[in-house]
């Protein structure tokens, strides 16, 4: 595991692995058909086989999602720009992180154009592709600009079948970078839902260093299980978290299941983001049972 780890992130920071990879994916991906790519890769991470036509754990359920429940809202909200949009019509845009700038040419990423304070610049048709200007003017432009470029014209996790990222132009966003009194960027809270309901919520801890993770019931009560990562030191439940909850409930609503990400900054709650397939459908559980418990918790449409 360790080794597939490194392999991994080898090949999105090196640009010359993923140059020489990335055409390997692209004929593969067009020779395989995604259901096949999904269950060899499904019983490869997670140790057992996919069964699509009775899915029981919660991953098995995502992988059947990911074939079967496509909607064009699924790519607007998958899309970090215009989700903005869905956000501002359901919740309001109270929520909404202040945006900054938006654009598809990376050129106009200058000093000049950007605030005084922090922000965080992100391509809306990837996951994890962040860049944060603490001050803009001790960066290294031209070497930040290159990065955002090889991001733009990057595809996201096609192997992984997450079609919906295919199908967003890809565009720059930057946006007002949350910080709490003492300085620090604010945890993110990761609502689950299924069936429109809040089932648990995910916290990460120490990302940049020792990342651990807690999953928490809806009585924030501590799941006693490790998924992808070793758990951290307890998490005291945010003071406004009813209010998180109805919040997340209401942006379910439109999905079968969907992850709520949102900040909380002196009980002012905004949104991040929203996730169809958590882990990409292939997160381990530790123990296993608890793919199994909350996959009886998610109700696809025939199980109705």
């Amino acid at each position: 595991m360790k080794i597939r780890h490194y392999l991994t992130k080898l090949y999105y920071s090196s640009k010359l692995v993923h140059s020489v990879i990335s055409p390997v994916f692209k004929v593969r991906n067009q020779v395989i058909s995604q259901k096949t790519l999904i269950e060899f890769r499904f019983k490869r991470m997670l140790g057992y086989k996919l069964d699509l036509n009775n899915p029981k754990s919660y991953n098995e359920k995502l992988q059947w999602l990911k074939l079967n429940d496509r909607s064009d809202l699924h790519i607007q909200c998958a899309d970090k720009y215009a989700v903005r949009t869905h956000i501002e019509l359901k919740i309001g845009d109270n929520y909404l992180i202040p945006l900054i700038k938006d654009t598809q040419n990376v050129e106009e990423i200058t000093p000049e154009n950007l605030p005084d304070y922090p922000v965080i610049i992100k391509t809306n048709h990837d996951s994890g592709g962040i860049t944060i200007v603490w001050d803009k003017n001790d960066m290294d432009w031209s070497k930040t600009r290159k990065k955002l470029a090889e991001q733009l014209n990057s595809t996201y996790a096609n192997h992984k079948g997450e079609w919906q990222y295919n199908d967003i132009e890809p565009r720059l966003v930057v946006e007002k970078l949350l910080v709490t009194e003492e300085g620090m960027i604010p945890s993110d809270f990761k609502l689950h839902c299924f069936n429109g309901k809040v089932v648990f919520t995910q916290v990460d801890l120490d990302r940049a260093t020792d990342h651990k993770r807690n999953l928490y019931d809806i009585n924030w009560n501590l799941i006693p299980c490790k998924w992808n990562y070793e758990n951290g030191e307890p998490v005291r439940k945010p003071e406004v978290f009813e209010n998180m909850v109805e919040i997340a409930e209401k942006l379910a609503k439109d999905f079968i299941c969907v992850r709520v990400d949102l900040y909380v900054i002196e009980d002012n709650i905004y949104f991040g983001e929203l996730t169809f397939h958590s882990e990409s459908g292939f997160g381990k559980f530790e123990p296993q049972e608890w793919d199994f418990k909350f996959g009886e918790m998610l109700k696809l449409p025939f199980e109705n």
